[in-house]
């Protein structure tokens, strides 16, 4: 064991005690490996020095991080299920065709990744292996997760839970058959590609509607995702009671993980601006009711929570106010910052709950 000043610090030491910040909670775990974000978080909380494995070999190195793969993998079944899903929907969206797709299986799989649900935090998911040619089967398969909650969250009963969640998976199925130079395309698309692109709703629905093993909600999500409560939606223009109301749950999931991800024509916004977003935009456009709930439920912060601003700064979170959801007040060095009213200041990311 030795001590180390943070200011001698190297990446690739090895913890062998607990760091802890003022406010006595855990910043950084015994046996992290430290990196430059950690030794970044340590600067940001003025800690000191911390306790290091004395010797740290470029081996031990390697060992401690493929023991924290190991067990990431072992406590986290979710993404082994996670991938099989991936894999399940890149044949699906490949192999589009006139004949019914292998619903059962799909949806045999999609169950299973559900049982693992609570590994599943919206707010800090990101896929492993992110590519921007995956970018729709990601979006689908988290589309459905998050929808699943929302249902969950908003009160659906347990029988809608999964068709929900179905809806979500296969409500962008349509571009399978969106020319592949629109949906890759590297920069704003022209007027008469958004109306292409916007043909994806009625495709989708036409590829589904004579599937016998779903229900008429699934389908009709895949038809009505992009409607809106105003009737300012597409493709059919229609308004609040005429939509469905698994439509109405995915277009917000569909909305909130579009926004948030990387895609090739636009780079992902922070979830806590799409939030904002979603919170003060969204009005007369989506379901104010399923809004509200999904909003409260994903920024249910606690006390303690790490967060780093968009000026980069680092902190913790002391106080969240229920009329303000995503606007925490956030203790930076002892500095506390009200983002209700700091509103030029927002959070960037949540490092460690």
């Amino acid at each position: 064991m030795a001590m180390v000043l943070v200011s001698q610090l190297k990446p690739g030491e090895k913890l062998i005690e607990h760091v802890q910040t003022k406010r006595g909670n855990l910043l950084l775990p015994k046996g992290k490996i430290i990196t430059e974000k950690e030794i970044e978080i340590l600067k940001a909380f003025l800690i000191p020095a911390i306790a290091i494995e004395s010797k740290t070999t470029d081996q031990q190195v390697k060992d401690a991080v493929a023991e924290e793969t190991v067990s990431v993998s072992k406590s986290n079944p979710f993404y082994d299920e996670y991938d099989k899903m991936l894999a399940l929907l890149r044949k699906l969206f490949t192999s589009v065709s006139g004949e019914n797709p292998q619903i059962f299986e799909i949806r045999t799989q999609l169950e299973t990744l559900l049982q693992h649900i609570d590994q599943y935090h919206i707010l800090t998911f990101t896929p492993k292996m992110f590519q921007l040619t995956d970018y729709i089967y990601h979006n689908s398969i988290m589309v459905s997760l998050t929808s699943y909650c929302l249902a969950k969250w908003h009160g659906l009963p347990s029988k809608d839970w999964i068709p929900v969640a179905l809806g979500g998976l296969l409500h962008d199925i349509g571009n399978a058959k969106v020319d592949s130079h629109i949906l890759f395309k590297p920069d704003s698309l022209t007027k008469e590609e958004v109306e292409e692109m916007k043909k994806h709703t009625i495709i989708g629905y036409n590829f589904l509607k004579n599937v016998k093993a779903i229900s008429e909600g699934v389908k009709l999500t895949a038809l009505q995702h992009h409607e809106r409560e105003d009737g300012s939606g597409y493709p059919l223009g229609v308004k609040g009671e005429n939509i469905h109301l698994y439509s109405k749950i995915v277009a917000i999931t569909d909305m909130f993980h579009a926004m948030t991800s990387d895609r090739y024509h636009k780079k992902a916004s922070s979830r806590y601006i799409v939030l904002d977003q979603l919170f003060t935009e969204s009005f007369g456009k989506l379901d104010p009711s399923l809004v509200q709930t999904f909003i409260q439920k994903v920024t249910q912060f606690h006390n303690g929570v790490l967060v780093k601003l968009s000026d980069n700064r680092i902190g913790e979170i002391v106080f969240s106010d229920r009329t303000h959801p995503t606007r925490p007040w956030v203790n930076v060095n002892g500095d506390i910052i009200n983002l209700t009213t700091e509103r030029s200041l927002y959070i960037q990311d949540v490092i460690r709950k």
